[in-house]
């Protein structure tokens, strides 16, 4: 565990009270007819906000996610500055690895780091069972307090890595564009690969469910990595554990918002093995296209503007945030980009693209 730093403890005051209690975003989830659709941002809370940056500077990454109190004040951070639907925990895939026995680092210029990386049977043995309760106490905490900040017009999400995304930096030891250790495990001992993610797929979803326990009123799971299998090998190896994951999340009530970035191909497929509230789109495919997948499924979804969409001007960010509204129009739809806010987006930039959607109304919107 990472050495916790002093601090003074921040006050975290409950928010103005919205004129609603029940969130725009649960009822678009529900795909019921909303006024416009719900907006937040996956990486909302991160370094290119100058608040985020004056917290980083008295704690390092680990110790902000472990430290409630931090994690706290930064979750909140783009609900005080942008008033967006939804706050999402603050925290990190890789806390489940952490929590099963690997040693988790951030480094600088390389990013996260488990050392001693799955590479056999007996180290998937070695593996501890997780109890979320007593080895992610700390995550539970901070939902709670989020969740007693926010107001009730304001949903909270909770999240986890999917069990192939967790697989593919325990048995890397990082990230990667190839991932090709990973994806040799799967080749050469395909037995060990399964026996791993079926470790996970039970780790992700007790999670998750203790996270709605904790408050989370809706959980995403992350497969960030989807896109670096081929379609064989994400038939066996990602996608029965995504759904194991998901369906076990599902049992929580809460709705479950399923986002395998780069994987739009298989989206039809994740829709019928995980059965989710929502699927999230990234840039790669064309809002039209999304929005037509949801309804023949008859799911939400959620996206997906490109976040480098973001460096333009505000009237670029605006016209292109329009663009995306236009083509994902219907039911259930959350605003979001296609991935993470990049580091170094303009905050102004956020915000154009978080009031435009706030702004939205079909009917009133000429066409450009």
């Amino acid at each position: 565990m990472t050495t916790l730093v002093a601090y003074e403890p921040f006050v975290h005051a409950p928010l103005a009270v919205a004129p609603t209690a029940e969130p725009l975003l649960l009822r678009a989830l529900r795909r019921e007819p909303v006024e416009r659709p719900p907006v937040w941002l996956m990486r909302q809370a991160g370094r290119y906000l100058p608040e985020f940056r004056a917290v980083r500077a008295r704690a390092d990454f680990l110790t902000m996610v472990r430290t409630p109190d931090l994690a706290v004040e930064v979750t909140l951070q783009p609900v005080r500055r942008y008033g967006v639907d939804a706050a999402i925990v603050f925290s990190d895939i890789l806390v489940i690895p952490d929590a099963m026995g690997m040693r988790l680092t951030v480094e600088e210029s390389v990013g996260p780091v488990l050392h001693d990386p799955v590479r056999s049977m007996a180290d998937v043995r070695r593996l501890l069972p997780v109890d979320p309760a007593a080895d992610l106490a700390y995550h539970l905490t901070t939902l709670r307090e989020t969740r007693r900040a926010l107001d009730p017009g304001t949903a909270l999400i909770g999240f986890a890595g999917a069990p192939w995304t967790l697989a593919a930096y325990m048995l890397e030891g990082s990230g990667g564009r190839q991932f090709a250790v990973a994806k040799r495990m799967l080749t050469e001992r395909p037995d060990v690969a399964h026996a791993l993610l079926a470790r996970l797929a039970d780790a992700v979803g007790d999670f998750l469910v203790a996270q709605v326990a904790a408050g989370a009123q809706a959980v995403q799971l992350f497969d960030s990595w989807a896109g670096a299998l081929g379609p064989d090998d994400f038939a066996r190896f990602a996608l029965p554990y995504l759904a194991r994951a998901a369906r076990r999340a599902a049992e929580a009530g809460a709705p479950v918002i399923v986002f395998a970035p780069g994987a739009w191909m298989h989206a039809e497929a994740i829709a019928a093995a995980t059965q989710p509230a929502a699927l999230g789109a990234d840039w790669h495919v064309r809002p039209d296209e999304a929005r037509r997948l949801a309804d023949r499924m008859r799911v939400a979804v959620q996206g997906n503007l490109d976040p480098c969409h973001l460096y333009g001007d505000a009237a670029t960010v605006r016209r292109r945030t329009r663009a995306m509204l236009r083509g994902l129009h219907g039911a259930g739809h959350v605003a979001n980009l296609g991935h993470g806010v990049l580091p170094d987006t303009p905050v102004e930039n956020v915000g154009a693209f978080i009031e435009t959607v706030q702004q939205w109304r079909a009917d009133a919107c000429e066409e450009e």
